[in-house]
């Protein structure tokens, strides 16, 4: 049984929330400000997170940013902020998914279980273990660890979801790929956020990494997409 964080300081959109989840199955939890979310999710080990923004002591976002230290569940932002600004923020910080508020129960109920059956479908085969570790150049990461160095030094500050797109990327360098073809690769075909979102994680990506030493970059191609380029 799945079990789902909710974090809103609105208690009666946990408890309409919580009715819908119970009759689908899930397990669920609940937080009612932003440190308590942080809190609540180390102890009680989610296997996703719905997230409200506007919450007392800390925020969403900044929750977002601790809670992205321990785990990778995927982490569904639920506010009434609807400006792209807003949205692109929260997927840059390591949310997976964007609903604004008012919002329809089975909605976020449809997204839950598409985000679950995508996390489900990650489950390592033979095939899949068998390169872990990638080395290009300056660069190498290990997918096992999450470790990532840059000419010997580790790579600290990186997403989940950034080290996931660069691994993607070293282990298919110098081939070219649409925004949609890194959504369904990288986040899965039923990830709702858009194709905005690669290129936020391209450039963060970039500023993280950018040396003058790199042999490599991550090239945009125009009217297509981008590509790990090895030069």
């Amino acid at each position: 049984m799945s079990k789902i964080l909710v974090v809103d300081d609105d208690k009666n959109i946990c408890e309409l929330l919580n009715i819908y989840l119970k009759n689908e199955g899930y397990d669920t939890c609940f937080a009612y400000d932003g440190s308590s979310a942080v809190t609540v999710a180390k102890k009680e080990k989610p296997d996703l997170i719905v997230l409200d923004v506007m919450m007392p002591i800390i925020n969403g976002w900044e929750a977002c940013k601790l809670i992205r230290q321990f785990t990778d569940v995927p982490i569904i932002m639920l506010t009434a902020l609807d400006a792209l600004e807003n949205k692109i923020q929260g997927l840059s910080i390591g949310a997976d998914d964007y609903i604004v508020k008012p919002f329809e129960p089975t909605e976020v109920i449809a997204r839950i279980a598409a985000h679950l059956r995508r996390e489900s479908s990650k489950v390592k085969t033979p095939e899949a273990t068998v390169v872990q570790e990638v080395e290009i150049d300056n660069l190498k990461i290990n997918m096992d660890t999450y470790d990532i160095t840059l000419n010997g030094k580790p790579v600290t500050d990186l997403k989940p979801k950034e080290v996931q797109l660069l691994f993607f990327f070293m282990t298919n360098k110098n081939q070219v790929f649409t925004r949609e073809q890194l959504l369904d690769k990288v986040w899965g075909y039923e990830y709702y956020g858009g194709t905005r979102t690669v290129d936020v994680h391209v450039k963060s990506l970039r500023e993280k990494l950018s040396n003058p030493k790199n042999k490599w970059e991550i090239k945009t191609i125009w009217n297509v997409g981008y590509k790990f380029e090895v030069k």
